[in-house]
């Protein structure tokens, strides 16, 4: 595919790595559902579930019910309209995706139609447990259910960053270092820490500040390129980078 790109300095491939949704609002545009769409649809999906969650249990549903709600909305949304459902003016998939499932769910009044709601199908691996674990740790009442989501696709979003510099690293055979490193990303480690960190791996405190430098400056690349794979226009980004940090303002 014309989109796939090779990300810097990992030696792998990575799949629409200047954008997904771009491809997705193509298809839509031309009332074409081409694979490609179709697969960048679902990776987009896949990634961003947890916040769909997290909005349909704020709203007051059960555990089960906000499981069963947003694997059926996943069957509708991947399987049969999706694409059609798309409206190409809408340029970022993060406000799309809520829009689509509050429509779902006002549409889904009949609580009794949990199997038929979903069909028994499922077109994502939605880890339930792990799912309701991550949601307990959200505060009880600070944050309405938009709120939440917003923080929850922030949070997840930066999870993809950190995972994709860990598969960096370790495919540069620099896993374990990379362990002990991005506590400086996360705002555990400590200046003082520099010396000790770098000697286990043979690196002076003015070498092991230089990769700790070098980290950073990745790391906003690959946060910037993730959310432009979410967005249409690449222009948007500055602004939805904006938002993901307002997020995290409660």
């Amino acid at each position: 595919m014309s989109s796939s790109s090779q990300s810097a300095g990992s030696g792998r491939c990575v799949v629409f790595a200047t954008t997904r949704w771009s491809v997705v609002l193509a298809a839509a545009e031309t009332g074409g559902a081409s694979g490609d769409a179709g697969t960048a649809l679902a990776e987009l999906c896949r990634l961003y579930w947890f916040p769909l969650y997290a909005f349909v249990r704020r709203r007051g549903h059960s555990p089960h019910d906000a499981e069963d709600l947003t694997q059926a909305f996943f069957v509708r949304f991947l399987e049969k309209n999706g694409l059609a459902a798309v409206n190409p003016d809408k340029g970022r998939f993060r406000s799309f995706l809520l829009a689509s499932l509050k429509h779902f769910l006002a549409n889904e009044w009949d609580r009794g139609q949990a199997q038929k709601r979903g069909g028994g199908e499922s077109v994502l691996e939605l880890d339930a447990l792990t799912a309701e674990e991550r949601y307990r740790l959200e505060p009880a009442d600070a944050l309405s259910p938009e709120r939440l989501y917003e923080r929850q696709w922030a949070l997840s979003l930066l999870a993809q960053v950190l995972d994709r510099l860990e598969a960096e690293h370790a495919a540069a055979g620099k896993g374990v270092r990379f362990a002990e490193m991005k506590g400086f990303l996360t705002g555990e480690g400590t200046p003082d820490s520099y010396s000790t960190i770098g000697g286990r791996h043979g690196l002076s405190e003015g070498a092991f500040k230089v990769a700790v430098h070098r980290l950073r400056k990745r790391y906003r690349e690959l946060l910037r390129e993730e959310i432009a794979r979410t967005v249409a226009d690449p222009a948007e980004t500055a602004d939805e980078l904006r938002r993901l940090f307002a997020a995290f303002q409660i």
